[in-house]
């Protein structure tokens, strides 16, 4: 018995829901659909009447209908403009800095930049160059623009575009296949471009800032022949710098020698000068003690000759007496001979005198 083929549109017919999804009826009052009604007439003029110039823009106004119709001198900056449609158009240019990339390699440049080929340039010698430039540039004067080259991108396709590669070819070509090697020579050729670019690009109110190279590739056998005598300059001129230093080395090694023998004769004269101070200073020393020592040996004779002319003016043989009373006093037994020729008799006044060489009184 064969199955009955399934009929999947009667069984989905006869599937009931789960539940059913209730009919709202939303009632709006007369005030919320005014509000509604107003705010899409405001968005529809915001739309159509309003143009909004960004903080990076000039915006330039041309009235194609009525009296002052044409384009307006106006310039525009940031914010909300009033563009009637028909009547009324706004156009837009770029405010900053703009910059021209002439290169061969357009992987390698800016993605905001304005890409062309590279420059390509016969040196004064009369070989070929292509060079790598930047140009940065801005729009100085939006109205001269925009009447004197166009509305958009036109600037840089009827403007900077044009006479970017003459001005290089005029500038660039004065110079050599060397002196391209030669920066200062080189770079006040890009100023000299930059100059001659202003003076046919600012009557039409672009103003250049900046003309900048980044590289330059001659023909394959052009770029060995002079990267092969560069590098035989390179080499003369290393050798020339290292003969410069070897000459610079030995200087400095006399210089540092004779500063040397210099400090070694000055320690020594100064050496000598301390010793010499030394020997002054014990000699001044011994000479002062010296002579405080003679005048002391002076003072002590001295002494001795006033005392000795002191012990024989008058009086002297009493002081005498005196004292060796004085020492008899202070003995309590002495035993001395009393007779023969050195006998003491100590009652006899007249011999004690004698023995003591006493004057009497009056005696001169």
């Amino acid at each position: 018995m064969v199955d009955d083929p399934i009929n999947f549109g009667e069984a989905i017919k006869n599937v009931k829901p789960p539940f059913k999804i209730p009919k709202v009826k939303v009632q709006l009052s007369r005030g919320i659909k005014l509000l509604i009604v107003i705010l899409a007439v405001v968005l529809l003029a915001y739309n159509v009447l309003l143009v909004y110039v960004e903080p990076n823009e000039f915006g330039i106004k041309v009235v194609r209908m009525g009296i002052n119709r044409g384009v307006q001198q106006k310039v525009y900056t940031a914010g909300l403009n009033l563009v009637i449609p028909g009547i009324q158009q706004m156009y837009r240019l770029p405010r900053d800095v703009q910059v021209l990339e002439l290169t061969a390699f357009p992987n390698t440049a800016a993605d905001a930049a304005r890409k062309d080929k590279a420059a390509h340039i016969q040196t004064s010698d009369g070989f070929f160059v292509d060079v790598d430039v930047s140009i940065l540039y801005r729009i100085k004067d939006p109205y001269l623009v925009f009447t004197k080259i166009g509305p958009g991108s036109l600037f840089e396709h009827n403007g900077i575009i044009p006479k970017a590669e003459p001005a290089l070819k005029e500038t660039l070509g004065k110079l050599t296949t060397e002196d391209f090697y030669n920066s200062p020579k080189r770079v006040k050729q890009v100023q000299e471009a930059r100059s001659l670019l202003n003076r046919e690009l600012t009557p039409k109110g672009i103003q250049v800032e900046h003309v900048l190279v980044r590289y330059f590739r001659y023909s394959q056998e052009i770029q060995k022949n002079i990267e092969e005598k560069k590098l035989k300059d390179q080499l003369v001129f290393t050798n020339q710098a290292a003969g410069r230093a070897a000459r610079e080395e030995a200087e400095l090694k006399k210089i540092v020698q004779e500063g040397r023998v210099s400090v070694d004769v000055e320690l020594e004269q100064g050496q000598a000068y301390v010793t010499r101070k030394i020997a002054e200073k014990d000699l001044y020393v011994r000479t002062k003690k010296a002579d405080a020592n003679l005048l002391v040996k002076l003072a002590e004779a001295e002494k001795v000759r006033l005392k000795n002319d002191a012990l024989k003016g008058i009086g002297a043989e009493r002081m005498v007496g005196l004292k060796m009373a004085d020492v008899y006093r202070g003995l309590d037994l002495i035993v001395l001979p009393s007779d023969g020729q050195a006998g003491v008799n100590p009652l006899d006044l007249d011999n004690a005198l004698k023995l003591f060489d006493v004057r009497k009184g009056g005696a001169q």
